[in-house]
């Protein structure tokens, strides 16, 4: 674990609700801004986030829809919890069941007539792929009938699955939500656009991003799926031809789009697997800022985090927004990390 990682988020920082049931709206959280060359940091509000961006700079906004990816079912006569995490195939899911470990064979059962058996190990450790006897959107529609969103230990109240979409949320695929875009609203998007700021969209599927009993993820060996449409390559492309700044909202589209990304930071419509793991030192072609959450110690997104910005400004950053109450997790408050060059 490195220095940036040596950090214990106060049980009173963990966001337990949404912004919307703590009577404020979705845009109404706090916004901490880094400036990516000497780590100054202006605090505000998220409402305020045109602010500190320009004519010309382009967002680019996962669009991925929340699965109630939570699935109560049987083993033999134990009940079992499964947490998907990434779909394989029309039938096939890589997926976490909690406090077991069944072998190859084991055949699960679920309500309204579906099944599912342990087929092979899954990407990594302690996944395991599971055939269901439901394919395709039958198979979908299912999971939307039987299942709970994912939540995690820190929330203590069952919220409903629309307070795990964004306001643009469309393609069904992820098993967590791309919380970063939770803030903003289409109002505010097109308010941005009003001003000169456009916006685009892509999808990354997010996959599990714990995996119980002090597991996590490691970025290479956690394939998620993506799909950049063509006229987003067409903004990025435009973008950076005008001398705009490329920012993405949340570490799922860093993700996608430096996947994506020639080395000359052209980016092709394409969709596809990605693996790439982003850390210091790695060399950024497309992406020139970020707007996402305040992530977890044993999170590899602050990993990605430090190739934006150097490793001691990250740790101060984090310092103070512990120090001045900020609010951890998808309901939590947000940070922007860019080149604030003229800014002051």
């Amino acid at each position: 674990m490195t220095a940036v990682h040596n950090f214990q988020i106060p049980k009173h920082l963990n966001a337990l609700s949404p912004a919307e049931y703590r009577g404020k709206s979705r845009e109404d959280v706090r916004l901490l801004v880094l400036d990516r060359l000497n780590g100054t940091r202006f605090h505000a509000h998220f409402n305020q986030l045109q602010d500190y961006l320009m004519p010309g700079d382009l967002l680019v906004i996962n669009n991925s829809r929340t699965i109630p990816a939570v699935l109560t079912g049987k083993y033999k006569n134990n009940t079992i919890e499964v947490r998907l995490s990434r779909q394989v195939s029309e039938q096939e899911w890589d997926a976490v069941i909690l406090g077991n470990t069944l072998a190859i064979g084991s055949t699960l059962t679920f309500p309204g007539d579906m099944s599912a058996v342990v087929i092979s190990d899954g990407s990594e450790l302690p996944l395991v792929t599971l055939s269901f006897s439901k394919s395709g959107l039958d198979l979908l529609n299912h999971i939307y009938r039987i299942g709970l969103p994912i939540h995690y230990e820190y929330i203590d109240y069952p919220w409903p699955l629309d307070t795990y979409q964004t306001a643009f949320a469309s393609v069904p695929g992820s098993v967590e939500m791309p919380s970063a875009g939770r803030a903003l609203s289409w109002k505010m998007l097109n308010n941005l656009k009003e001003q000169g700021i456009d916006f685009g969209f892509l999808q990354l599927h997010t996959g599990l991003s714990y995996y119980g009993e002090n597991m996590w993820p490691h970025p290479e060996k956690h394939p998620e799926s993506y799909c950049i449409p063509l006229k987003t390559a067409q903004q990025i492309a435009k973008t950076k031809e005008n001398g705009g700044r490329v920012i993405a909202v949340g570490t799922t589209v860093v993700r996608a789009l430096e996947t994506a990304a020639n080395e000359d930071g052209t980016v092709k419509p394409q969709s596809g697997l990605t693996s790439l793991y982003i850390k210091k030192d790695y060399q950024l072609t497309v992406v020139d800022g970020l707007l996402t959450g305040f992530h977890e110690p044993e999170a590899s997104h602050l990993d990605l985090l430090t190739a934006f910005i150097e490793e001691n400004h990250l740790i101060k950053a984090y310092s103070n927004a512990l120090d001045q109450g900020y609010l951890w997790h998808e309901f939590g408050d947000m940070n922007l990390v860019l080149n604030m060059n003229g800014f002051y």
